[in-house]
């Protein structure tokens, strides 16, 4: 390599390009990994493979870097591979970057034009015997559930027709239903919207295109037994900008943030929009009906969070700051004229949450989350400075009343985002553990920690030391062997 990695905070300190793919076998194991416990943990984020060709980018930018723990007997092994994209695999063969700015193709060297931009680094997720490694901006990547060798850029074999596709679908845990959708559907910077159900066997069983009210972000999505809730962000694209060589997104804090509501197996008429002040709606956890009422829980930040996509001007939040809103949001089905009412169950900076996902659409009462703690001790002497989004805490909160119970990593360590592995499948809801990568950034490594979901502040029941640093990862679930 003759081109260095640039010294900005996309790659510095903990977050340093980790490049390495393999497999590790029998890792340490401080305390005792719960007998129960059978299944893989996949988790996927951001790994720049080679230097950017513009000489920097944004976090969410890097080659799609995906870590499996196994997990069986008490033991546990980890494989690392990266998703083997067709921009991965040009730049490789040109051993040097090929691609542009976020979301830009009009910064592209020419060679590429006609290769699909994914990066597939934002979640993974099975289904229909496959493991789908997403990007909001493309569509998804399949790879093979064991040995994650990339099969092919996946569109459920010539099913679906939109250009990008969540890398958040939902999974009905009573009929095995994959529902997604796709934003800018139909190129960067579009509003339309195409929504989709794929059964467990990958056949579609719904399609419904429509217009967004604004071409915004929408990054997660909900479902209930009844319905498909699209959050829409208020960092609008602009395809004009990126023409000129600018940036996807810019916040716009005089938009309102937006619930885009339609019933399961509805179309473009049936679409309900419900407006509230502007504010960046975050990670889902979970949605519910109740006698005609429908219920969405997600954390809320009252401004934008993402420095990279600053507002016209260039005010943006300094990398660090972080504070959201566990927040309840009620939609009245039943009266037309109703709007979003909120109720905010936690003020604690808490994200990247996950449920039980055996109550995913249902009614429920625990969520998994990391919080940033910042009333918590830290020592940059050692650790370093904080560059990015950082969370040092995790927790499970009651969501009928925000009480929450919690375990910090410590002064020089950060979490990633936590899942939830039932202890069987006939368990009671949140009866089984929380697993979540830590990185010890004063010791340039990382753990896998496993705590009991019931008894977070006793601290993990194992810890799976790991020789190696895995950089940030963004999403991941977790799939019980008999599954």
């Amino acid at each position: 390599m003759t081109t260095p990695f640039p010294k900005s905070p996309t790659f510095m300190t903990i977050d340093e390009p980790f490049r390495f793919e393999g497999d590790l076998y029998d890792l340490e194991v401080e305390g005792q990994i719960p007998a129960e416990l059978d299944g893989t943990f996949f988790s996927v984020g951001p790994d720049q493979a080679f230097p950017p060709k513009l000489g920097d980018s944004n976090p969410f930018n890097g080659d799609g870097f995906v870590r499996a723990f196994r997990i069986k007997d008490g033991h546990c092994d980890l494989q690392l591979r990266y998703v083997m994209t067709q921009r991965l695999a040009a730049e490789r063969a040109a051993r040097k970057g090929l691609f542009g700015h976020y979301r830009n193709p009009f910064t592209d060297d020419p060679s590429v034009k006609q290769l699909s931009r994914a990066v597939a680094n934002t979640n993974v997720l099975a289904h229909n015997g496959l493991l789908l490694a997403m990007k909001e901006d493309a569509q998804p990547y399949a790879m093979d559930l064991q040995t994650l060798e990339t099969k092919e850029l996946y569109t459920w074999n010539g099913q679906m027709t939109a250009t990008t596709f969540t890398a958040h679908p939902k999974i009905d845990p009573a009929t095995g239903e994959l529902f997604g959708y796709a934003y800018a559907a139909k190129g960067e910077a579009s509003d339309d919207i195409a929504v989709y159900a794929f059964d467990k066997h990958g056949k579609k069983t719904w399609e419904v295109w429509f217009k967004s009210p604004y071409p915004g972000m929408i990054h997660d999505c909900a479902i209930s037994e009844n319905y498909l809730i699209l959050p829409l962000i208020p960092q609008v694209m602009s395809l004009d900008r990126i023409k000129a060589g600018g940036i996807i997104f810019q916040w716009e804090p005089s938009l309102e943030q937006k619930y885009i509501v339609i019933p399961r197996g509805g179309d473009a008429k049936d679409v309900r929009v419900f407006s509230a002040p502007n504010a960046m709606p975050g990670h889902v956890v979970n949605a519910f009906d109740d006698n005609g009422k429908l219920y969405l829980d997600l954390p809320v930040a009252l401004d934008n969070v993402f420095w990279f996509f600053p507002e016209a001007g260039g005010k943006f939040p300094p990398p660090g700051s972080f504070g959201t809103e566990v927040t309840r949001w009620c939609f009245d089905m039943n009266d037309k004229h109703s709007k979003a009412v909120p109720s905010v169950m936690s003020r604690m900076a808490a994200e990247f949450p996950h449920c039980d996902d055996r109550y995913v659409g249902r009614p429920y009462k625990y969520g998994f989350m990391q919080a940033s703690d910042m009333s918590k001790p830290y020592n940059p002497e050692r650790a370093g400075p904080i560059m990015g989004f950082f969370f040092n805490t995790l927790l499970t909160m009651d969501m009928s009343t925000g009480a929450a119970t919690t375990w910090f990593a410590g002064d020089t360590s950060s979490t990633q985002e936590p899942v939830f592995a039932p202890r069987s499948a006939t368990a009671a809801e949140g009866e089984g553990y929380v697993l979540s990568i830590v990185n010890r950034r004063a010791e340039h490594r990382s753990d896998l920690v496993i705590l009991d979901a019931q008894r977070m502040q006793d601290g993990p029941v194992a810890t799976v030391k790991l020789p190696v640093r895995l950089k940030y990862g963004i999403h991941g679930n977790w799939l019980p062997t008999s599954r």
